[in-house]
């Protein structure tokens, strides 16, 4: 693999050579690094600028689950389930190393309920046609029991037990990200958008974009320019429009994260109906439960969400009205905070639930484009209607979509997952080189958690991570994981990476004391938070 196509200062010459793009999206998270992908490889000189990291906001903060939407099943939106079961059954070829097919759970307490979905999900069976993960089918008590030993006994009738996806949000992103280097595209972490360029007649022709590392900006032109920063889009919309009115109503979902005691085996429960008729999921991953999650409408979208008080009790009294191991603010190991870029409704209703779920790709007068909306499943879906669009706006030369069967990097078939380093599917051999050439890279992080030394080398090297939390939040997924270990980590990590950078002292001190802070907010205080605030702790930052 070429060192060279992964570094900063290669990649950031580019934009020194190259002042016309056919493509500049704006936003790496699951929509931009889609179109950028998809972009790239039909053939387009491809651009896309992250003013933080790659998956930093939403697409790091997911339920971890590449599904059809058995809730939108409920609802009878039939289209847009069998839309995601076939991107599901895409994704999952695609990208083999970070997906895996796993068994869902859903306890029944009622006849009527096991009925009801033992009939429903045959149908989600049938619409995922030729790309099904395994049939659906009806469990008896006794046999529910010896699959999850810590669901409630009591009134239980059964279970019904289907297939859907799982995978690791943050570590695809990077993926796509380096298949879109490889493939030609630029990308950039650390550069923000500051203004966009137009010509006489108003019509986007172009941005400037401000390196964050060294605040240096470049004036770049492009023929279409993607704005895919989820709930950020209002703020390039404004930029685009001042007095345009907001699209995007933030929603937060926040997800709980316990020790694997509270569901020691294989299987995911899904709990169909709780006080607020969402579903609620609890599902095996990386050796820990991710429990979630809510769904609050909230004013105003920030880099780091805060779970509310009242979000963090909903799971707790949720979680707990099924399980026979009552789970305590003491087992929160880690608690992350996600906000859904819902298209705002027209008038001002409060339900989110009828706040589009699918995607909306709106042209503004000026010709640039938004995509707002939309979930990991189907990214890759997204980016292709993206790109048809402009192509029909004769704002590029037609050409086909080629991402249906690309296989992004570091793709590889296997089933043995004992070993954590699996996640680097064809990679693993490079980790295992830097041990091979420095042993002392072999040595973990911390001896709570199973990282290695050489994987803070490689995601400097060949990931573009650059700050202790692109390493502890989104290569190594420890933050979301044990907040607690992830700070206790900081400095090892730290230091590794300035070795790496080329950065003093000070540099290392400055980056574990900005990332204990932002870490401090994935941890649970003891002490009772005032109902409905975020998380105390905001009063130091």
């Amino acid at each position: 693999m070429h060192h060279s196509v992964f570094d900063r200062k290669v990649i950031t010459a580019h934009l020194e050579n190259e002042t016309d793009w056919d493509l500049i999206i704006i936003g790496g998270g699951a929509t931009g690094l889609g179109i950028a992908m998809d972009g790239v490889t039909r053939g387009y000189k491809t651009l896309l600028v992250e003013q933080s990291d790659f998956a930093k906001g939403t697409s790091s903060r997911s339920t971890k689950l590449v599904h059809g939407g058995v809730r939108y099943l409920a609802q009878g939106n039939i289209d847009l389930v069998r839309e995601a079961l076939y991107e599901r059954g895409l994704l999952l070829k695609n990208a083999p190393h970070l997906t895996k097919n796993q068994s869902f759970i859903i306890p029944s307490y009622s006849w009527w309920n096991a009925i009801f979905y033992t009939t429903g999900l045959k149908v989600y069976d049938f619409l995922s046609g030729k790309l099904s993960l395994g049939n659906s089918s009806f469990l008896t008590k006794s046999k529910t029991l010896q699959r999850i030993e810590t669901i409630r006994r009591d009134k239980l009738k059964g279970g019904v037990v289907y297939q859907d996806g799982q995978f690791d949000d943050a570590r695809l992103a990077v993926n796509i990200a380096q298949t879109c280097l490889e493939k030609g595209a630029t990308l950039l972490n650390y550069f923000k958008v500051t203004d966009l360029l137009k010509k006489d007649n108003g019509s986007i022709r172009g941005v400037a974009v401000t390196d964050r590392e060294t605040d240096r900006t470049y004036t770049l032109n492009g023929k279409v320019i993607i704005n895919a920063t989820g709930v950020f889009a209002d703020d390039i919309l404004k930029l685009d429009n001042p007095k345009g009115k907001n699209m995007i109503r933030p929603s937060q979902g926040i997800h709980l994260v316990l020790d694997s005691t509270f569901l020691p085996g294989k299987d995911a429960i899904m709990i169909p109906k709780t006080d607020d008729g969402r579903v609620l999921f609890l599902v095996p991953w990386h050796g820990k439960v991710v429990v979630g999650t809510t769904d609050t409408l909230i004013d105003e979208h920030s880099i780091e969400p805060r779970a509310l008080e009242k979000e963090i009790d909903f799971i707790l009294s949720n979680a707990n009205a099924y399980l026979t191991k009552e789970v305590t603010k003491k087992d929160v190991l880690s608690i992350f905070a996600g906000l859904r870029p819902l298209a705002a409704p027209a008038d001002k209703t409060d339900k989110t639930k009828e706040i589009s779920r699918s995607h909306k790709i709106v042209t503004s007068n000026s010709g640039l484009i938004s995509v707002i909306g939309g979930k990991w499943t189907t990214f890759r879906r997204m980016a292709q209607d993206t790109i048809d669009n402009a192509i029909r706006l004769k704002m590029l030369p037609k050409k086909h979509c080629v991402t249906q069967d690309l296989r992004i990097h570091g793709a590889k078939e296997s089933n043995d997952r004992s070993d954590h380093l699996y996640v680097y599917g064809s990679d693993q051999e490079g980790i295992h080189e830097l041990i091979n050439e420095k042993p002392k890279l072999g040595k973990r992080i911390h001896s709570e958690a199973v990282f290695l030394k050489a994987e803070v080398v490689w995601a400097a090297r060949y990931e573009m991570a650059r700050t202790v939390e692109d390493v502890l939040a989104r290569r190594v997924r420890l933050l979301f994981l044990n907040a607690r270990v992830a700070i206790e980590s900081a400095r090892v990590v730290a230091a590794i990476l300035a070795e790496e950078l080329g950065k003093d002292g000070d540099w290392e001190l400055e980056q574990v004391r900005h990332f204990t802070g932002i870490a401090s907010h994935y941890m649970l205080d003891e002490t009772d938070l005032p109902k409905g605030s975020p998380n105390k702790t905001m009063a130091t930052t």
